[in-house]
């Protein structure tokens, strides 16, 4: 049977209410309404679950906002470097362990910072969102394509303003590339090729090892597995930063880099959800992601595309390049970057490296004068100041959910290498493989399962 969103699921919601402790009633209100009700001048009240590595950047970011105020701040580990670092910046927040205490508490807090390992987004974010909290979410915004799902249809249900962090989008290299193609200084694009060739720092291709290892006692690891199925704590494994190469976490090279070196043609091509998808990848372990794979997509054209479908292949591995066959103009003394996208063109073809500006061949095709740049913006500040009705955000989650959609029907291609899997996006069903439709959700751990919309 196809996974469909349907109505909201009033029962999933109390029971997970009922055991998140979580209590208040969801507001329905969009920018233009915060804005009447807290005034030009009034501060933006936040949280942030999620203090450590990105979480603490992404804070940063947020806060330099001269709206914002934070309010409250969450992390399963209270060393120096997570919490601990946080509450010194930040002395007046409230600090919690547990993000649904947070929560249950939430009545002064206006939006969300979810900087948690990838599995936690959806779960933490949904609670939220149905408590009226604007969200900003780390990239991938979930960790299944049922969850996106939600994702989207919760922003929109409670008018909420939301942002992925995909922050290179707003780097003027990005946004540069995308004003080219939109300018037709390539002509209509004709297929697209993108790529991460670093080697990743994270576990791939490994057995779980035996035993468990001492929980420290600055981390709350009952806490830090959430939703997913208990393990034992394993030093260095998994907290802080090496969860990205384990299933039950992360979503591998592919949903580390893929929102934000896809994003670019996206955002050029105006793209929606793929249609079609083959992958090409070495038999995954049980538990840790592969370490090189091919994906080759089909999306429905646009009007920014030469036909009526445009294909786009992914590939990383160590040293990952596309074919130099492929590129279009690009010549063969042109070393192209570690990581990036080329999009081939009816008139040329154009390199988007991550992160550095675009390059565009033939290289006399245009003069410098007739190649403008476009300025940063503040990706972070950006959220802030729309959901005090100030401009709105560029990766909301209507746009965000299709690209990360995209990324996870991947990881599931992944999964079944060498095997076309058909995606109806509106029926949320991979229709011609019953295997694979099995990963659009997954299973959670009891007592923690989302509060479904």
């Amino acid at each position: 049977m196809p996974l469909r969103s349907g109505p909201p699921r009033r029962s999933n919601r109390r029971s997970f209410l009922r055991t998140a402790t979580i209590a208040g009633t969801a507001i329905s209100l969009n920018a233009a309404s915060y804005s009447r009700v807290y005034g030009a001048n009034s501060r933006l009240r936040i949280a942030s679950v999620g203090t450590g590595g990105k979480g603490w950047s992404d804070l940063i970011g947020v806060a330099a906002s001269p709206v914002v105020q934070v309010v409250g701040l969450c992390d399963i580990d209270d060393s120096a470097e997570h919490l601990g670092r946080a509450a010194e910046k930040y002395p007046e927040a409230k600090r919690y362990a547990d993000w649904r205490q947070l929560l249950d508490q939430s009545g002064d807090i206006d939006g969300v910072l979810v900087s948690t390992p990838d599995f936690m987004h959806a779960p933490i974010s949904l609670a939220a969102m149905q408590l009226g909290k604007h969200i900003f979410c780390q990239k991938p915004l979930a960790h299944t394509v049922y969850e996106v799902r939600q994702m989207q249809e919760a922003a929109a249900k409670y008018q909420l303003v939301t942002q992925m962090c995909n922050q290179i989008q707003s780097h003027t290299a990005y946004r540069t590339a995308v004003d080219w193609v939109h300018t037709g200084k390539i002509g209509k694009v004709k297929e697209v090729h993108s790529w991460q060739g670093g080697s990743p720092s994270w576990p791939r291709n490994i057995p779980r090892p035996p035993g468990s290892d001492p929980v420290p006692p600055s981390v709350r690891w009952d806490l830090w597995q959430g939703v997913a199925a208990e393990r034992p704590y394993k030093t260095g494994l998994y907290h802080p930063f090496n969860w990205r190469g384990w299933q039950a976490y992360g979503t591998g090279q592919l949903g580390d880099f893929g929102c934000h070196i896809m994003d670019p043609v996206f955002k050029a091509l105006r793209l929606t959800s793929p249609t079609r998808l083959t992958a090409e990848a070495p038999p995954l372990m049980p538990e840790t992601w592969t370490d090189r794979a091919t994906v080759r997509y089909e999306f429905p054209g646009t009007d920014m595309t030469a036909g009526s479908t445009l294909k786009l292949t992914w590939y990383d591995a160590v040293g990952a390049r596309p074919p130099r066959e492929k590129l279009g103009q690009i010549p063969a003394d042109y070393e192209l970057p570690g990581a990036g996208s080329v999009l081939v063109g009816e008139k040329g073809s154009l390199v988007i490296p991550h992160v550095a500006m675009p390059k565009l061949f033939p290289e006399d095709l245009y003069t410098a004068a007739e190649l403008p740049t476009v300025d940063s913006v503040d990706h972070y500040t950006q959220w802030a100041d729309a959901c005090v009705g100030n401009g709105e955000t560029t990766s909301h989650f209507d746009y965000a959910g299709p690209l990360t959609e995209t990324v996870l029907l991947g990881t599931i291609g992944i999964r079944f290498p060498m095997q076309e899997l058909q995606w109806d996006a509106k029926s949320l069903e991979i229709t011609n493989h019953a295997d694979a439709q099995k990963w659009i959700t997954k299973k959670y751990r009891k007592g923690w399962e989302p509060a479904w919309v």
